[in-house]
């Protein structure tokens, strides 16, 4: 692969930043929570315009119908190099419409350094602009790029339920895929763990709560057993956390609850892991027999390793990191999934962490730090040069 110089998209990136963090606060106004269907399609629709704004019709696109969930929208702009590469990033956020109404924007940092904060700024609106920056400010230097899909969607947040076949089928076709997540603090993300949702149902008996308590089994006595039970079955030291999100239960205070529903987020770093939460889950055991317990269970993401074919791809990040001023990229493990965890899975080369630099990610506050705009975009943009060739490394199926 032709070492083809970097250094000045760098210096391109930064007189553009100001237009690059307008284009990010316009997605950040507009709200796009994982279940506000119109909401998510005035995003998406905002999203298709940006990039047509700033790099023309695509050569080809297609809208995927989510159905009760965000629409996926592919983009790809033929480049006049041989490689071909895809850009990924969801729209959608957690945080439901409203939110933006009553966000404060966050004080500078202890050394003066200026934040931008929103809902989605962080996770991930930041990215999908710099994505579309990236190939913009790679074509406009006049040397060879390659073809780009961008894919855009819109149930990230809550598990990639539509998208997931298609995120697959466009990694299949591509030379290599970058996902335009938040950085670590500016590294690349290169493992990441495997993520599950268990949706627990204690099923009881419902009676009287003054008159006839007896006759009553709880379900959300037994339920709380279940839940405690099941914090036993983390364990940090290998990479398994477990976290009760959501419970919900009971028809009335004077009512021996009947039913009462528990979901459960799972994170694993191995398949040995995820055998044996699945085995522990099925020895709980609660102390009133007369309540039935059920698990739905949902394995949404597979653990994310780098592999032989994504190890090429991280040493070219950090060589287009060096060659633009930045030192050695460092790269990280986090308990986080995303969507390149279904790449990684295909043993595809795959790089997550490529969008924004700053904090907070689903908690109020969530910020980035503007002045790390330039050199995330340059870096990405660096990357799309050097990937006009092929990648080298295993083949792809």
């Amino acid at each position: 692969m032709t070492a083809v110089p970097t250094a000045g998209l760098s210096a391109r990136a930064h007189e553009a930043a100001a237009e690059i963090v307008a284009d990010i606060m316009s997605l950040v106004r507009c709200e796009t929570g994982s279940r506000d269907l119109p909401g998510l399609a005035a995003g998406l629709d905002l999203l298709r315009e940006l990039a047509v704004r700033r790099l023309g019709p695509p050569d080809r696109e297609q809208r995927y119908p989510g159905g009760e969930y965000g629409d996926t929208l592919t983009l790809t702009y033929r480049g006049t190099g041989a490689g071909h590469i895809a850009l990924v990033g969801h729209y959608d956020t957690v945080w439901p419409t409203g939110t933006l109404a009553g966000w404060q924007q966050p004080e500078p940092s202890g050394d003066g350094r200026a934040k931008l904060s929103g809902p989605g700024i962080f996770d991930m609106k930041t990215g999908l602009v710099q994505a579309v920056w990236a190939l913009k400010l790679a074509a406009e230097e006049g040397v060879p790029v390659p073809d780009v899909t961008f894919l855009f969607n819109g149930d990230e947040e809550i598990g990639s339920l539509s998208s997931r076949p298609v995120i697959e089928e466009v990694a299949r076709g591509v030379d290599a895929t970058l996902v335009l997540e938040p950085s670590a603090h500016g590294a690349v993300k290169t493992s990441r763990k495997g993520s599950a949702i268990f949706r627990v149902t204690a099923t009881g008996i419902e009676a009287h709560a003054g008159l006839a308590p007896q006759d009553g089994a709880s379900a959300i006595t037994a339920l709380s057993e279940f839940v405690v039970a099941a914090a036993g079955i983390a364990a940090p030291d290998r990479g398994t956390t477990i976290n009760t999100g959501l419970v919900e239960g009971g028809s009335a205070t004077n009512v021996v609850a009947g039913r009462a529903t528990a979901s459960i987020d799972i994170r694993i770093s191995s398949a040995a892991e995820q055998a044996r939460v699945d085995a522990a889950f099925d020895a709980v055991r609660i102390s009133d027999p007369r309540v039935r317990i059920d698990i739905e269970r949902d394995w949404n993401r597979p653990p994310m390793t780098l592999n032989a074919a994504s190890a090429p791809l991280l040493d070219l990040a950090r060589e287009v990191a060096r060659d633009q001023g930045r030192g050695e990229l460092p790269d990280t493990a986090v308990g986080g999934a995303s969507d390149a965890n279904f790449v990684a899975a295909l043993g595809l080369p795959v790089l997550c962490g490529m969008g924004a630099v700053g904090d907070g990610a689903h908690a109020q506050g969530e910020f980035i730090y503007p002045d790390t705009v330039p050199a995330q975009t340059a870096l990405v943009a660096g990357m799309l040069r050097r990937l006009a060739a092929p990648l080298p490394g295993p083949a792809k199926d």
